[in-house]
């Protein structure tokens, strides 16, 4: 491998956050941390807040109120500083089709300061951690578009930042894409702290340490994604799969002692899936069984389902 394993990582420290747009407040106080060596997951429905604070921390826009420190400099007062020590994948990137993959990124090392003798060297490295050494002569405007997104991180390396800031990195590919992605990821978080924000919720459960959800301009959780499952857990969920027709069944299984939120997960071929929670922690299958007899209605599963990091967004998120 042409580069180094040597740590080069620092840690974005968040406090108090907060940003108004006249009577609108599209951050609310938010505090958080992400420590050196950590790829911490940033999770909100849209419009909760993540690319306001995204911009924040890479000083593209001035907070309204509260600190942001990136490695121990505070990103209003040394914005410069603080931009020499991250690279950031904002969720479109506008690259230039006519240029080839490697022109395009010594045309980028040049604009972010790399000295000369340096930005050959600099640019093979970003080459090889993206995978890119196959088309690195061909022309941008003929990648796929996993291509152009590896060519769009490769330049947030050649600044060798110590913070990765990843907004929504794998929107658009597809299933070998995402894998691929999340492999380099994972293989970046080894020598870069990374803040990684995104709606793919499974990828978040294979490689972040930690999890932070935001809504509606509040932290709602900061925990790592077993502990979080784990809180949920508390809480019985079953699912169960009848035949019939989710307007009566949803309504019966609400009906049911114990019962608390009921959410449809799945509709077809005449059977519904549908989750129950138990409210005070019971074990709620028995119950759903006799019901589904008297009502006549077929049982195809039954099942104690477990929490994923899904049900905890949604329990988190959600408002009824």
């Amino acid at each position: 491998m042409l580069y180094s394993h040597t740590i080069m990582t620092a840690s974005i420290d968040v406090q108090n956050l907060t940003k108004r747009y006249d009577a609108t407040t599209a951050l609310a106080g938010i505090s958080f941390e992400v420590r050196p060596g950590e790829i911490m997951g940033f999770l909100g429905p849209n419009g909760a807040g993540k690319t306001t604070t995204l911009r924040i921390l890479t000083g593209m826009i001035a907070p309204s109120d509260g600190r942001v420190r990136i490695d121990g400099l505070d990103v209003t007062e040394r914005p410069l500083d603080v931009r020499r020590r991250i690279g950031y994948l904002p969720e479109h990137v506008a690259l230039y089709p006519e240029l080839r993959v490697e022109e395009y990124l010594a045309y980028r090392a040049s604009i972010k300061g790399v000295a000369a003798p340096q930005r050959r060297q600099r640019v093979r490295t970003a080459l090889e951690q993206c995978d890119l050494g196959d088309v690195s002569r061909k022309l941008i405007g003929r990648l796929s578009r996993g291509y152009r997104q590896r060519v769009a991180l490769a330049d947030c390396l050649l600044g060798e930042p110590k913070i990765l800031i990843l907004d929504e990195p794998t929107v658009g590919l597809d299933p070998h894409q995402i894998r691929h992605a999340r492999d380099l990821i994972t293989r970046l978080g080894e020598t870069t702290t990374i803040l990684l924000s995104t709606h793919i919720l499974p990828e978040v459960e294979m490689i972040c340490h930690r999890v932070a959800i935001i809504d509606k301009g509040r932290i709602v959780a900061v925990d790592t994604p077993s502990q979080l499952r784990q809180r949920l857990q508390g809480t019985q969920i079953v699912r169960v799969e009848l035949r019939g027709d989710p307007a009566a069944i949803m309504p019966a299984l609400q009906q049911l002692p114990g019962a608390g939120s009921v959410t449809l997960i799945q509709q077809a071929n005449g059977y519904c899936a549908v989750d129950v929670e138990s409210r005070q922690g019971g074990d709620l299958r028995e119950a759903v069984s006799q019901l589904a007899a008297e009502r006549r209605w077929p049982l195809r599963e039954l099942t104690k389902a477990q929490a994923s990091l899904e049900d905890v967004f949604i329990h988190l998120t959600t408002h009824e």
